[in-house]
């Protein structure tokens, strides 16, 4: 007999997901989003979001179950993002998932959110190698990661934004250029239109002190597209919206990608996985696609369907958890709404470090303070 089924649970923003994953494979999902209720507001509003998560989180749950063709009394496990995220969201997802492992009587993992980006990908190209390189782009996110075991061992950060990240760029920039929100998704529909080398954006960060190599910030490339927006404005001329959007995601894309394959270069990594929201755009993936090739690069990029925040990817990660043999939370587990990204189980643990993890022990695996 195999894994037992793991449904996962995520609420951190403002989708409600729910996935079902048993040894790898993803056997149902839903998905429900408030994103239109925050339109108006040009971003998410917390007490929109967790309003929203009560009154999905049933129905998103009993849609999966229904895609999966299973019954409640299926589930074996349950995954459930406990951070990084939105404080309200995120309680309602956890207290979903506390009673329904309760009433089951079956094991509670918490799970970090990045983490289920990185592991959406397994459910459509199988398992990580051991290592490789992953670029996580989402709209409060970027950051390169070297990945050795997923649920065994510690995540190692090659490098971070310092400020805005890719996703905020978007947003921030989108709202000055009168784009509607969600800005990624209308930047990149506008930029078909548009010359991406017609305004000289900056590249932060692409050269200087090499200790910046790895790290990214966006904040000046969205000041630089609100000035830009801002003197055509001024000048009585015709904002060129399409020339904008392609050259501020040209520039997006070509550090992101830069930086990842020379990440790749400098450890001897021959896989790129690129996960998140902004791993959807359409230019970021042709371009690392392009480069990943010329470099001898293996290129992974889930589908779109597992790109943007899901409970399958949290699923993802339960199941590797259970099939790794790690320790469950406690019913008591609380949430972690700024938790850094160090391991992929994300559970209050003992210790003034607040990890308890050797290498590949499964005793503690993943535990920190809350």
């Amino acid at each position: 007999m195999g894994s037992p089924v793991v449904l996962g649970i995520e609420s951190s923003c403002d989708e409600t997901g729910a996935g079902l994953v048993r040894d790898g494979r993803l056997l149902g999902r839903a998905l429900a989003s408030s994103m239109a209720e925050h339109a108006r507001f040009g971003g998410v509003v917390p007490e929109i979001a967790a309003r929203a998560h009560v009154h999905a989180l049933t129905p998103v749950v009993r849609g999966a179950l229904a895609d999966a063709g299973l019954r409640t009394a299926d589930i074996g496990a349950v995954a459930v993002t406990t951070g990084p995220g939105l404080s309200s969201a995120l309680q309602v997802g956890l207290a979903g998932a506390k009673g329904l492992a309760y009433a089951l009587g079956v094991p509670l993992y918490g799970v970090h959110h990045l983490a289920g980006h990185v592991a959406a990908d397994t459910l459509e190209h199988g398992p990580l190698p051991d290592p490789c390189v992953v670029l996580i782009v989402s709209g409060g996110h970027t950051s390169l990661l070297l990945v050795r075991d997923l649920v065994r061992d510690p995540i190692t950060h090659l490098g971070d934004t310092l400020d805005d990240a890719a996703g905020e760029c978007f947003d921030k920039v989108a709202r000055v250029f009168g784009l509607p929100y969600p800005g990624g998704p209308a930047i990149d529909r506008t930029a078909r239109e548009g010359d991406p080398r017609a305004v000289p954006f900056p590249r932060p960060l692409t050269t200087g002190a090499p200790a910046n190599r790895f790290t990214f910030s966006f904040s000046g490339l969205k000041t630089a597209g609100a000035r830009w927006a801002e003197a055509h404005r001024a000048a009585g001329r015709p904002l060129p919206l399409a020339d904008g959007a392609a050259s501020l995601q040209e520039a997006i894309a070509d550090v992101l990608t830069r930086k990842a394959v020379a990440a790749c270069a400098e450890h001897d990594v021959r896989t790129l996985v690129v996960v998140g929201g902004v791993a959807a755009n359409s230019r970021v993936r042709s371009l690392a696609e392009e480069r990943c090739s010329a470099a001898g690069i293996t290129l992974r990029v889930p589908p779109l369907r597992l790109c943007t925040d899901n409970g399958a990817m949290i699923a993802a990660v339960g199941d590797l958890l259970v099939r790794a043999g790690a320790e469950p939370a406690p019913l008591d587990v609380s949430i972690d709404p700024s938790a850094p990204l160090e391991y992929a189980a994300l559970h209050p643990g003992a210790g003034s470090s607040g990890v308890r993890s050797a290498g590949r022990s499964m005793a503690g695996i993943g535990t920190r303070t809350i």
